[in-house]
């Protein structure tokens, strides 16, 4: 379970990170990244629509489908076989919505991990020496973080898709499906702060586990942001990776101690 607490208070950071960008005036490290999202984000969009037409085609000349249909002729049957044709598109663009977010991720792991470290030297009025064999781990670790995340929502969502054939149940799947991939995106925002207070992989993953949610409120907004185009896009990453490490700074100063 999860506190409820955890996740206001997650959801709160994110106003105190936008009031901590203005006054320190970060906001080249949010156009940066959000610009790249945007420019990678419809151009994969792009790419997946087109490819994903080229696919149906494929599918239903393998299957022999439109011989069928034709051989019917009936506008009834065509037309439920666009709509099919048509779905399945949507399917493949919602699928790679979900999983694009993790290829940023992974790609943007240098730049996050440098950002949470920058973000505490501010808040810690000090400065982190920078360190290239330190930074190389913080990136590798980032791409680890994000591929298992991936790993284990792809597993829950094909959970899910299951339970969703039972009846009532599958009702409310969606919802479960929703704060499974939140948990995961601020999972990843998390870990970076984690990382840099030396904690291993294993007890990142505890930490998060124990306060899951930090992660899912986290998650939350930045899942929400997506939905608004071009500006939530361009504010979602680097957003979402100085509330966490707001958060968890001053997590450690109200219980008065490191992790």
């Amino acid at each position: 379970m999860f506190s409820f607490r955890e996740v206001l208070a997650a959801i709160q950071a994110y106003g105190k990170a936008h009031q901590f960008i203005m006054q320190h005036s970060l906001w080249k490290w949010i156009l940066v990244p959000g610009i790249l999202y945007c420019i990678l984000f419809m151009t994969g969009s792009y790419f997946v629509w087109g490819y994903s037409g080229e696919f149906v085609e494929y599918l239903f000349n393998l299957l022999p489908l439109k011989i069928w249909i034709q051989d019917l002729e009936s506008s009834w049957v065509s037309f439920f076989f666009i709509l099919l044709a048509f779905s399945i598109r949507i399917m493949m663009l919602l699928l790679y919505f979900s999983y694009y977010k993790y290829l940023f991720l992974i790609l943007g792991s240098p730049l996050f991990a440098y950002l949470s470290e920058k973000t505490e030297a501010i808040l810690e009025e000090r400065d982190f020496p920078f360190s290239m064999q330190q930074f190389v781990k913080d990136m590798g670790r980032g791409i680890i973080i994000s591929l298992r995340n991936m790993l284990y929502q792809t597993i829950c969502v094909i959970f899910l898709i299951i339970l969703s054939f039972i009846p009532i149940v599958g009702w409310i799947t969606p919802l479960f499906a929703f704060f499974i991939e939140c948990y995961f995106y601020g999972f990843s925002m998390v870990d970076y702060s984690c990382e840099r207070h030396q904690m291993s992989t294993k007890q990142s993953i505890n930490f998060i586990k124990a306060h899951r949610g930090i992660a899912l409120g986290n998650g939350m907004v930045f899942y929400i942001l997506m939905f608004i185009p071009i500006l939530g896009w361009v504010m979602a990453p680097s957003y979402a990776v100085i509330a966490a490490t707001i958060h968890l700074s001053d997590k450690r100063l109200l219980h008065g101690a490191t992790w």
